[in-house]
This record gives structure tokens, sequence and C-alpha cells, in this order.
């Protein structure tokens, strides 16, 4: 069932590429368009009233992103001094509304989340979250994730994104993932990661191996991500070495099921649980912010 009135949405545009994001359901950007291609999945029947659990667009993941666990409960986290409190899985920002501010030339748009009492409830710390995008050309964006600490002490925080890419099922067999040098890892039912294994430079997307796989990229990644689709004639490169930006941690690989028309590239600041086994943890000290930034760009094959 859906709901038929779709939210306030706001349309950026450059030539051909337009992107549609809605601010007040999570930051979403819910499609990314070229012409009549669609890069960025969204379904045609979506419900409105749920917004964070349609599959599809980019949800943003923070302050913590996949899931944590205490005692075998999912969904809470100890803090440092001990305390457990609940926080959902892949984090808050998702569910909850963004301010907005669209560039002044209609070419880019910033939304921004900061902490409320009930954020702080889960989350005790006062910060500002900011998700940017940017059409630098028709064919090329530029995404940019920003977190600030306005607390007076160290913030914990792991960010990431959850892209949902267009990809008709049937073609994923056809379909290629190039990565740089990275070790390949998941998250075993206990809730602990597995130990890495060597990675490959390159998959099929049917490939079982990169399902539900975290891609733990070692040092700074000289060559981008590629995904490339001979048969939609498609290569879609995400560069995630980029100036001034923190490094990313890995990339995660998932889709839903067999059937479903989209496949998920995921760059991410650390792993699940992060908050517990550190992997890919970070702390912003008072006052500081870090930007996590990549470009994706969409070309043709010859």
């Amino acid at each position: 069932m859906t709901d038929s009135l779709p939210p306030a949405l706001v349309d950026i545009a450059y030539g051909a590429s337009r992107l549609q994001l809605a601010p007040q359901l999570g930051g979403r950007l819910l499609s990314w368009r070229i012409g009549d291609d669609l890069i960025i999945h969204w379904p045609e029947a979506p419900d409105w009233s749920n917004v964070p659990r349609v599959r599809g667009g980019n949800p943003l993941l923070f302050p913590f992103l996949g899931r944590h666990r205490v005692d075998g409960r999912l969904g809470e986290w100890r803090d440092a001094q001990g305390v457990v409190r609940t926080l959902p899985v892949h984090g808050f920002a998702r569910d909850l509304p963004f301010a907005c501010e669209v560039d002044a030339d209609g070419r880019g748009v910033r939304m921004t989340l900061t902490d409320t009492e009930a954020t702080r409830a889960q989350y005790p710390f006062a910060f500002r979250f900011e998700a940017s995008y940017r059409l630098v050309d028709t064919h090329t964006l530029d995404v940019t994730l920003s977190t600030t600490n306005l607390s007076d002490t160290p913030l914990p925080y792991y960010a990431g994104h959850h892209f949902y890419f267009a990809l008709p099922h049937t073609l994923r067999g056809e379909t290629t993932l190039a990565l740089p040098p990275t070790e390949r890892r998941r998250q075993l039912e206990d809730g602990s990661i597995s130990a890495p294994e060597p990675g490959a430079a390159r998959y099929a997307l049917s490939d079982p191996l990169i399902h539900d796989r975290f891609h733990c990229l070692q040092g700074i990644p000289e060559a981008p991500v590629r995904l490339e689709c001979p048969a939609l004639r498609r290569r879609i490169e995400i560069d995630l070495d980029r100036e001034g930006s923190v490094p990313w941690y890995a990339v995660t690989t998932w889709t839903e099921a067999d059937g479903s028309d989209f496949y998920c590239v995921e760059p991410w600041l650390g792993l699940p649980d992060a908050i517990h086994n550190g992997l890919g943890l970070r702390w912003l000290e008072p006052g500081r912010v870090e930007t996590a930034s990549l470009a994706m760009r969409v070309t043709g094959l010859d």
C-alpha cells in the first residue's frame, strides 16, 4: 500500500542531469537521472508514509552505520561511561527532517541535521551533520558529508552512504565491479566481524562472494571504484580520493533479493559495530569539522 501524496521535493538540474531529493524525509536523495537514463534507483510507487524503509535513493547513515548490539540485543550501544543506549540500525538521520538550502545557481543543495533533545537521548552529543550534492557537469556528481562536533567532549561517529544503483536483475551476471586493493569481510550472526580475506580486483555482481560484504580499502585508493554494465553501455566511477576528505574505510556491496532491480555500492567510514570493535570508529574533537567527499561520474562504454 502506498501513500499517493509525496512530500515537498527538491529538484536540482544541470543540462540533462537531474537530482530529486526529499530533505524532510531523512535528507534523502531519491533519484539521479541523466536524460532518460535512471542512475540512482527509486521505485515508481514508493510508500511515502515510510520512506526510511523504501529501497531506493541514498539513505544517509549517521551517526553510526550498520548493526550494533549490546549483549546480543540489536540496536543498542554502550558509551565510554558504560551507559547502554538505544539507537536504530544505520542511525537516526534517515528518519529525521533536514533543513535545506539550494545553491544560488540551482546546481547543488546542502541539507543539515542538528541535535535535538530526542537525538541526545540516543546519542548524547551536540552536532551538525550536513550532506551536500552538486552537479559539476551533466555526468558528474560531487557528494560531501560533513560532521561538526558542537559538544565539549570528543564525539564518536562513523557515517556512510547507501546508494541504490538502478540495474535490472537479469544483467547482474554481465555487470562488473572493479575495486582498488581491498580486504573482504562480513558481519557474522553474533554481530562480530569476520577475519579479513584477500579481495579481488574485479567481481561480477552475480558473485555470491560480494553479497553483503565489506571491501576494506588498503591505503588511499589510487583508482576509482568502477561499475560497468555493457548491456546498458554504462560505466559509473566513484572517486574516493578527494582533497580534504577523511579516508573512506570500506565499500559495502549488497542487494535485497535475486529479483531486485538495483544493486547497492556503499562508501562507508567504518564497519558495523565500530563503536565497540573500533573498526573505522572516528573520534571528532570539540569544535572540529570532518568532511568525507566523493565524486561520481557516469560515462558510456565504447
